[in-house]
């Protein structure tokens, strides 16, 4: 029996920088998948979810191609064949899927999902090297144009660190996180698929704005009012502010400055939501709330918007998890994906 274990990951600042080649500050947390395959001679993989109601059954000779990919039923049986093609295992097997991680809430259950079966697969690679697989694995089984700040943090996460990730080059440096910081994400009670939101087409208008530009993660405040068009003027000041927020906030946290990165978290959310347009009346509402709490320091939406999480920091025990309407989270940062001894 081989087990594998990822865990997911909530962004603390910086989305929709990744596929721009900005910063980000995210961190893997204490929620995630196991993944456990008994290997036999066969050669089909089939697994097993608690959480869907059918059979993933996948030939290990699956081909990475969108075209059969995407047709694939159940819908879960796509990362799981992406992941057969891109991983190679030697021979089939049985198994089944166990997660504490929400599906469709922005903390990365699929990321979670992809690590953990490449590594029960027997993929062995560094942390970015097995970020890049996953990727491809996605977007192929998706549709959508996904970056790859999911997988590289909940393959590089480091126990008690947040990630401050340069996209530029992929480089990783570790953010020791306080003791005196909580991090709590409350659901907004929209559940989202990428695919089906304008993900693609603020990637697009981005790529748009980097034609004339260059990559918008290395662009300064100076860039931002040379573009005449007031659409792409928007979105590449989110980029831009963005990546300095993160920048700030991955500092004054290092410093256990908490009001400093509080108040640039919740920037961050009021950029997402005007210049970047991925907020919902729900997220906003959630950040109000939370922002408007006792010890609360900021919050923002986390991930890529449309639905999903909202991310506060707090003071311990802050927020009462208990009190909202949908599932609340503490969140700790924890270590990164493996095989299980």
């Amino acid at each position: 029996m081989v087990r594998a274990y990822s865990p997911g990951r909530v962004n603390l600042i910086g989305d929709h920088t990744d596929y721009n080649e900005g910063f980000a500050l995210p961190m893997a947390i204490d929620l995630g998948t196991t993944v456990s395959i008994e290997p036999d001679d066969g050669l089909r993989v089939v697994l097993r979810s608690a959480g869907e109601p059918e059979l993933a059954d996948v030939d290990v000779h699956f081909p990475l191609d969108p075209e059969q990919l995407t047709v694939l039923e159940p819908r879960w049986a796509r990362l799981v064949a992406a992941m057969v093609a891109v991983a190679r295992p030697a021979r089939g097997g049985t198994g089944t899927v166990e997660t504490t991680l929400p599906v469709g809430a922005g903390l990365s259950s699929s990321a979670a999902l992809e690590v953990a079966l490449a590594l029960a697969f027997g993929f062995e690679a560094t942390p970015v090297v097995m970020a890049r697989a996953c990727q491809r694995a996605e977007q192929a089984a998706t549709g959508a144009p996904t970056g790859v700040m999911d997988q590289l943090t909940v393959a590089a996460g480091i126990e008690g660190c947040a990630l401050l990730v340069d996209f530029s080059d992929l480089h990783v440096t570790p953010v020791p996180l306080p003791e005196s910081a909580e991090f709590v994400a409350v659901h907004s009670g929209l559940h989202r698929v990428l695919s089906h939101t304008a993900y693609a087409a603020r990637r697009a208008e981005c790529e748009a704005a980097a034609y004339r530009l260059g990559p918008l993660g290395h662009l300064g405040p100076e860039d931002v009012t040379s573009i005449a068009d007031s659409l792409l003027r928007r979105r590449v000041r989110h980029v831009v502010s963005e990546c300095d927020r993160v920048r700030w906030c991955a500092s004054a946290l290092a410093k256990g400055d908490l009001v400093d990165a509080g108040n640039l978290m919740t920037s961050s959310h009021h950029s997402l939501a005007r210049d970047f347009e991925v907020s919902t009346p729900q997220l906003d509402a959630l950040v109000a709330r939370l922002t408007s709490t006792p010890g609360v320091y900021g919050a923002r939406l986390t991930g890529a918007g449309f639905g999903g999480c909202v991310v506060a920091l707090a003071d311990p025990g802050a927020v009462d998890v208990t009190t909202f309407p949908t599932p609340a989270w503490r969140l700790r940062p924890s270590a990164g994906a493996a095989v299980l001894r």
